[in-house]
């Protein structure tokens, strides 16, 4: 087991007793704390210049109230939320989440997870987070649209192009995306369309922004699988989730020769031994927002198994792409039972330190959603390149770029983990290397 280095013990008991109330957060700082020692001892310059303090706290945070009004005439009020955590090698940048279970501690947590994801993509970009307490299910389009003005109305004086730069997140889509932008662009007056990522391609979006989070999950666990002269190929894969990520990580994994047989949603899990139905999985997620037991109307030999969870399907590979912590000791026991030889991460830390630990033990492959998930971001990235530059690149050359970019970043975790000891430990290697590359930038930009 993993401990924290004692010269660091302080800094993490400081940001727990900073931040009371918020546990992932505290996950996550530990679960990067945990792995930097070896970086710590090799260069003391870190802890002279307070590196590791300075990382843990936001630049900026920002609450606010977003009142707005339902179809029924009746006032709403939700919470807004803008952490920039880190603008140490270029603007702050990290989606806006909309769903219930928003407060500080989660946006926290996903924006230091992203400062750490942002650098290992070798792009010039800092890491934030934000969203609010609003969920839009059930809400019709006019509800989200009247939301989506009210919270831009109070976000747009924090960001910019050159300062923050939202995108998507959970319940934040192209619609929700669309919404923001054009209140923006209505206050602002300024077509500036490198201020959010995500958009439609109609108006600055970029290819492969959809799949790009699910597809670069998949390209990861296909040069894990590499490293050890193994592929996809005939693969038994189970996928956590059915929104964006999970329906693209699903399609990708299709087209390199694997089967995923089971995906799954807050109802429970979807269990197809042919091979998920892809089309009829998009249209009832996408189209009719329907639950997974409707695929079972359309696919007799499916059988939908309520309140229970994916992990317990035995499979070759597992892909948690729904939401934090997911996969706890029970699971990580279920998938180790059933054979699983690697999990990589779609979601953010969908795995707790108790599962990765068991998983280790068991010789299980483990990939971290910092390393794993990265791919949504870096094409993130390539939309502001796209955008900065008024140009427009095909589906295959974004696709291109993705793929590169996250065979780049497991070489990176691969490389680093090597070069400390710790030969195939990717939580190790995403940490160090996403690390020294932050902790260099703010050396050399001083006492900020």
């Amino acid at each position: 087991m993993s401990v924290i280095p004692e010269t660091v013990e302080t800094v993490f008991a400081s940001v727990v007793t900073r931040n009371p109330g918020e546990p992932e957060f505290h996950q996550a700082v530990r679960e990067v704390l945990e792995s930097i020692g070896p970086a710590l001892a090799r260069h003391p310059e870190y802890a002279r210049a307070r590196i590791i303090e300075r990382i843990c706290e936001p630049e900026r945070q920002v609450i606010f109230r977003v009142p707005w009004e339902d179809d029924h005439g009746r006032v709403r009020v939700n919470r807004g939320f803008r952490v920039e955590f880190n603008s140490a090698l270029g603007p702050f940048k990290g989606g806006l989440r909309f769903h219930p279970s928003v407060y500080l501690g989660i946006v926290k947590f996903l924006g230091f997870e992203q400062i750490f994801k942002n650098a290992l993509t070798g792009l010039p970009i800092g890491g934030g987070k934000g969203g609010a307490d609003f969920d839009p299910k059930g809400r019709s389009d006019r509800e989200v649209m009247r939301f989506c003005q009210s919270f831009m109305t109070e976000l747009y004086r924090h960001i910019g192009a050159q300062t923050d730069v939202p995108a998507g997140d959970i319940g934040v889509g192209s619609r929700e995306i669309g919404y923001l932008f054009g209140q923006y662009k209505r206050i602002t007056n300024r077509y500036e369309s490198g201020v959010l990522t995500g958009k439609g391609l109609a108006y600055g979006g970029a290819q492969v922004r959809r799949e790009a989070t699910g597809y670069g999950a998949v390209f990861f666990a296909e040069e894990m699988l590499k490293q050890t002269g193994d592929s996809l190929d005939g693969k038994r894969v189970v996928v956590s989730g059915s929104g964006n990520v999970a329906i693209y990580a699903i399609e990708k994994v299709h087209q390199l020769g694997g089967t995923v047989v089971a995906c799954s949603d807050s109802s429970g899990y979807l269990l197809d031994e042919k091979g998920i139905d892809l089309e009829l999985l998009r249209e009832l997620k996408e189209q009719r927002r329907a639950r997974l037991d409707d695929y079972v109307r359309h696919v007799p030999h499916a059988v939908a198994v309520p309140g229970r969870t994916v992990w317990e399907v035995p499979c070759d590979l597992a892909l948690p792409c729904a939401t934090q912590n997911e996969i706890g000791g029970a699971e990580a026991a279920a998938l180790v039972a059933g054979g699983c030889v690697a999990v990589v991460e779609g979601a953010n830390m969908p795995t707790t330190p108790e599962a990765v630990r068991i998983l280790g033990r068991a010789g299980v492959r483990f990939a971290p959603g910092k390393a794993a998930n990265a791919g949504g971001v870096a094409v993130s990235a390539l939309e502001m390149q796209q955008n900065a530059s008024r140009d427009s690149w095909t589906f295959a050359q974004s696709e291109q770029r993705l793929r590169e970019t996250m065979r780049d970043i497991h070489a990176r975790c691969w490389a680093t983990a090597e070069e400390y000891g710790l030969p195939g430990d990717y939580v190790a290697g995403a940490n160090i290397n996403g690390f020294r590359r932050v902790a260099e930038a703010m050396l050399a930009h001083g006492l900020v």
